[in-house]
């Protein structure tokens, strides 16, 4: 089973508690339909706008054994998108570098 972690935008944090990520996760299911049920190491905020705070969180759900970064559907998919995602993606994506699956939502 892959280990994961996954980074949610801190504005979603008072109205969803991540249930639907959890279950996701747990059944294989939106975005893990291909790598099947996955374990969750880790489950931060990207430490509110702009995000910065993600890049060094990504970092340290790898240091604690996640094998990939999962960003929340808050943050890209959900009715109002994060406006620094693509930002927050490509520096994630630079500081971990291209070996680590980067999956861009939950849901």
């Amino acid at each position: 089973m892959k280990k994961v972690g996954i980074i949610r935008c801190q504005q979603v944090e008072d109205k969803c508690p991540g249930t639907l990520c959890f279950k996701v996760t747990k059944e294989g299911k939106g975005a893990f339909e291909d790598i099947g049920p996955v374990e969750i190491v880790g489950f931060v905020t990207c430490g509110g706008c702009p995000g910065k705070r993600a890049v060094s969180r990504a970092k340290l759900m790898l240091d604690r054994g996640a094998e990939a970064i999962v960003f929340g559907s808050c943050i890209s998919k959900s009715s109002f998108p994060c406006p620094h995602f693509e930002q927050i993606k490509e520096a994630t994506r630079k500081k971990i570098g291209t070996e680590i699956p980067i999956i861009e939502y939950t849901h």
